[in-house]
């Protein structure tokens, strides 16, 4: 499963798991994980290629991604202050990950 390969890519460079699959009322969040002091999004696209995979997340998809990420703050100590980032990683047909950090954000 791709969002498997793109969890030990995030662990191996420090972050830790905080969930898998999380849904709140705005719709779902693949990945989230603690860096630092930093909540990281992470929404995981598969495809033949980085390229198509990137395709895949729109804008709309983006935003309900933003939304559901200030629903999941609003359960945490600190809440919306503290920083967050919204990552896109992408899955090729081979497996090869290729995460581009601060992807999007707040709209």
């Amino acid at each position: 499963m791709a969002e498997h390969s793109v969890a030990a890519r995030y662990e191996l460079q420090g972050c830790s798991l905080l969930e898998s699959r999380w849904r709140g009322l705005a719709g779902e969040i693949d990945l989230i994980f603690r860096d630092g002091d930093e909540i990281v999004f992470v929404e995981v696209k598969k495809s033949t290629s980085h390229a198509q995979a990137s395709y895949r997340l729109g804008r709309q998809q983006m935003d309900r991604i933003c939304l559901a990420a200030l629903e999941f703050a609003d359960g945490i100590d600190g809440g919306r202050a503290v920083p967050m980032r919204f990552d896109a990683a992408l899955v090729d047909g081979l497996g090869r990950v290729d995460i581009i950090h601060n992807a999007f954000g707040m709209n």
